[in-house]
């Protein structure tokens, strides 16, 4: 732990600080700021109750107001630290507030209301964790049904798409025949093609061949990915030639060498493009939401549409949810981050 700690706080200018270590330093809080500023705050919300999600300004902890029972109130009333006129502070509880003024009393030696402005008072809060943000949703929320639907359309879409893209990347890499850059240039260009552009045809389609309401319907459209293609093609590209030509000598049939020499060769891109893939059909809310209108068909991402309703919005049981989906993607990128660096000259050789 010492050789660790002695790498982290290591300084260029020895025991001084040089302008390298602060801009170094300023770079990397920031960049973590950046990067789990915005996951931390959202985990932190989902333990909150309604009335602390909407107080301002906003805080990362969970923390509610405390109250407390006075005799001659029907419901409990908030604490808060107020200064008064004489510059002394005391703990008292709010009864009701007029304009920027609070009527307030002693909680201990209730009797005659105290005025406070609303500036000179501090809410006496605690810590803590509203857990039926997360235990509600599975009683009143077919959460169950919404994740095999999300876990069948992900899964499905991603081995189809694995195995098309790569299909096709290996006959653009691998094959000479007339128009292959054409056709590379083809694919290439349906990237600066929005799904907005396409979504009319693509609507009718699905309407014509009668997969409208089926989560086939959310999956065969876009398991052909022009990212996927390009990736995979500049990554066969860099297998020799040599390894097909061996194979073909040996009497290996076509689909041998893709199935048994393309395939693992290519595992790195395979699982960049998984992860891509996981991510794209797990977070993918408009196209699912324009093919399915029955709601036990409904992805997760659609069916937390529910608690938007067109007067209120449930942000807690949505922010809870939210992180919720967010585990199976965390999960799947842990699993497979370790093939991304895994080199293929030393593989494609041994």
């Amino acid at each position: 732990m010492s050789r660790v700690a002695q790498f982290i706080f290591r300084r260029k200018g020895g025991k001084g600080w040089h302008w390298t270590d602060i801009v170094t330093w300023v770079w990397l809080i920031g960049g973590l700021f950046i990067m789990f500023g915005p996951a931390v705050w959202l985990v932190g919300s989902s333990f909150k109750s309604p009335a602390a999600l909407a107080e301002f300004p906003p805080t990362i902890l969970p923390y509610i107001t405390q109250k407390v029972t006075v005799a001659g109130h029907d419901k409990q009333l908030d604490l808060y630290e107020a200064r008064l006129p004489d510059g002394s502070t005391a703990v008292l509880a709010e009864v009701r507030r007029i304009g920027v003024v609070a009527q307030m009393i002693d909680p201990k030696n209730p009797g005659e209301i105290i005025k406070v402005n609303i500036k000179d008072r501090k809410p006496v809060r605690s810590m803590s964790f509203a857990a039926n943000n997360y235990t509600e949703p599975f009683v009143h929320f077919d959460f169950i049904r919404y994740l095999w639907n999300s876990v069948f359309v992900t899964v499905v879409a991603t081995l189809i798409t694995l195995i098309v893209n790569s299909m096709a990347a290996f006959a653009l890499s691998k094959y000479e025949f007339c128009g292959r850059g054409l056709a590379m240039l083809l694919i290439l260009a349906t990237l600066m093609v929005p799904l907005s552009v396409i979504m009319v045809p693509l609507y009718s389609i699905i309407s014509s061949l009668g997969l409208f309401n089926s989560l086939w319907g959310v999956i065969l459209p876009t398991v052909a990915t022009p990212t996927g293609v390009f990736i995979l093609r500049q990554y066969m590209l860099t297998i020799p030639d040599e390894l097909i030509d061996a194979a073909r000598m040996d009497k290996a049939s076509e689909w041998q060498i893709y199935w048994r020499i393309i395939l693992p060769l290519t595992a790195p891109a395979l699982a960049v493009l998984a992860i891509f893939s996981v991510v794209w059909r797990w977070n993918d809310f408009l196209w699912p939401l324009i093919v399915l209108s029955r709601k036990e068909l409904y992805t997760l991402q659609v069916g937390l549409s529910i608690y938007s309703g067109e007067l209120n919005v449930q942000w807690h049981f949505i922010l809870a949810m939210t992180v919720v989906t967010m585990i199976p993607v965390v999960l799947v990128f842990i699993f497979l981050q370790r093939f991304i660096t895994t080199g293929i000259a030393g593989t494609g050789l041994k």
